[in-house]
């Protein structure tokens, strides 16, 4: 049986009135920040557009002013080639708003604007390492794999099972049923400015055995789909600049050196 092909989101908001890699940039949205010489919003739609397993392409703009600004992607929308949505308060509710608005949209990958170093080798990577059987999926980098590659590179890891573990923004929603893990995040992103909240949901038994160092990448996963309800499985990725986005000015200095070794 074949897979049907992917729905890709790209989300593309800001965050708050004054976004720091904007303003380094000298951009009006982060989504335009030049770097190898094309803005970063072009970069993930290019890679997108030369991933066979991607059937069409939705951008979730929190301001149209973004298309407007690029006339090439402008025309492809113009041409029907990729989709526009408005962006909601938060990531999980943009995701929410698509799956709920969007026809036809699993299965449905979601990757972020500020993914500069997406490639095709990447999201198949990502697809390949999907089981289909699986839910839900999220791509993550090891500590090893990045600190090898990029010894300068500064990134948040999660220390599960003697490795630590870096999100690549790549996700993965196969079937409807994986609304239930987007409704978890969109409730995690709630409760963030309470964390009492975040543990009451979580639960003792998982919390106590990430504290004890007991909890390793497959127990966690385990964990989380046993909570959520649906079966969610991580997808190690090869490609460890995949972990690698825009989130503050150096990240894009870091970037753009990344960018012109490859060149």
């Amino acid at each position: 049986m074949t897979t049907p092909r992917f729905t890709a989101l790209v989300l593309a908001g800001s965050r708050g009135a004054v976004d720091p890699v904007a303003q380094a940039a000298g951009v009006t949205h982060k989504a335009l920040a030049v770097v190898g010489g094309q803005p970063m919003l072009l970069r993930v739609v290019d890679a997108l557009r030369a991933s066979p397993a991607v059937g069409r392409i939705v951008l979730a703009l929190q301001d149209r002013e973004i298309v407007d600004t690029l006339p090439a992607l402008a025309a492809a929308v113009e041409r029907g080639e990729i989709t526009v949505m408005p962006t909601q308060s938060s990531p999980a509710l943009t995701v929410e708003a698509a799956i709920r608005t969007l026809p036809d949209a699993f299965p449905l990958l979601v990757t972020t604007s500020d993914h500069a170093l997406l490639t095709p080798d990447i999201v198949a990577s990502f697809i390949d390492g999907v089981s289909r059987d699986a839910e839900v999926a999220v791509g993550l980098a090891t500590r090893t794999s990045i600190l090898a590659a990029y010894p300068d590179s500064v990134r948040t890891f999660i220390q599960l099972g003697g490795e630590g573990y870096s999100g690549c923004n790549l996700f993965a929603f196969m079937r409807p049923e994986a609304a239930q893990a987007v409704a978890f995040w969109a409730r995690m992103e709630r409760y963030r400015k309470t964390p009492w909240k975040i543990a009451a949901s979580i639960g003792l038994r998982p919390l106590l055995r990430y504290a004890l160092g007991w909890l390793d990448l497959r127990g966690a996963f385990g964990e989380l789909s046993r909570l959520i309800g649906v079966r969610g499985v991580p997808v190690i990725l090869p490609q460890p600049e995949a972990a690698i986005d825009v989130d503050k000015p150096s990240d894009l200095a870091q970037v753009e050196r990344i960018l012109s070794q490859r060149r």
